[in-house]
């Protein structure tokens, strides 16, 4: 199987579809093309200042591709991995010891911490009361190398507020007024979209280091599952991808649905498949 070329082919698209996502949102018309390695489309440069707001329309449009695109390029991930020369495991981190170097601990000091007798530490030695930190929003996020996964749960019904029931009563009560429907030219929040937009951009730039990522994941899923714990059996999702259309769905199919299609095909075949490096 010519898994090299079966990348190529899929990451020139991938790079040409996301920039088309960053031109729709008209953030970065003038840096699209900025970046480009040999005789590669032209990639979206997403480095630039988040936008504050999109129009309601806009910004379903987006999301609309956005996450096919983001399947997509997970698939592409796991690809890239099964090109990665088969390397011995890295040794584990050695535990910091109990007692700082250096120091001495006093042996009463441990006789009582052994029978559950709380030590009063000194003032001298207590640590000092840290200044809470203000958070602040994150200025980056890395692409998640797994599907999210379905809620089993059924959807509660809900009623959108401008549809809600007004209950009055004969003792003079003011009708409620009803806030008024969305409309397409609301302006909503874009700051997370256009981290995604980053995560996509920053993770098709350096599609190997991404590659060793995702064999990190998987060695460290397998040794939490060698122990007993409770992990995910594969990074994919059962069924249909997240963000694929239904085949007789009445939504219009664009061209990133078809590499996501392709790239599902391969990627559960390389995962199913021996390593053979």
């Amino acid at each position: 199987m010519d898994w090299h070329g079966l990348i190529e082919g899929n990451e020139a698209a991938l790079k040409r579809v996301l920039a088309a996502l960053v031109a729709m949102t008209g953030l970065g018309q003038s840096a699209i093309g900025s970046r480009q390695s040999g005789s590669s489309p032209p990639t979206a440069d997403c480095r630039l200042p988040i936008a504050a707001t999109l129009p309601r329309r806009l910004h379903r449009a987006v999301l609309r591709l956005l996450r096919p695109t983001e399947s997509a390029v997970r698939r592409l991930i796991i690809l890239a991995a099964k090109t990665l020369p088969k390397t011995p495991p890295q040794p584990e981190p050695v535990p910091p010891p109990a007692c700082p170097v250096g120091t001495r601990q006093n042996p009463a000091t441990a006789v009582l911490r052994s029978l559950g007798i709380a030590v009063v530490v000194p003032p001298t030695s207590a640590p000092k009361r840290s200044v809470p930190v203000v958070r602040r929003p994150a200025a980056s996020i890395a692409l998640p190398l797994a599907d999210p996964l379905r809620n089993p749960d059924p959807r509660p019904r809900t009623v959108p507020p401008h549809a809600a029931p007004r209950i009055l009563s004969f003792d003079g009560a003011v009708p409620h007024r009803l806030p008024p429907p969305p409309s397409p030219t609301d302006r909503l929040d874009a700051t997370r979209l256009v981290l995604r937009l980053r995560a996509l951009a920053a993770a098709l730039d350096d599609l190997p280091r991404q590659a060793r990522r995702f064999v990190r994941w998987q060695a460290l899923r397998a040794r939490a599952r060698a122990q007993g714990a409770w992990r995910r059996i594969s990074p994919l999702r059962g069924g249909r991808p997240p963000g694929q259309i239904r085949a007789n769905g009445r939504r219009p199919e664009h061209e990133i649905h078809e590499i996501l299609r392709d790239l599902s095909f391969f990627a559960r075949r390389a995962l199913d498949s021996p390593d053979t490096s």
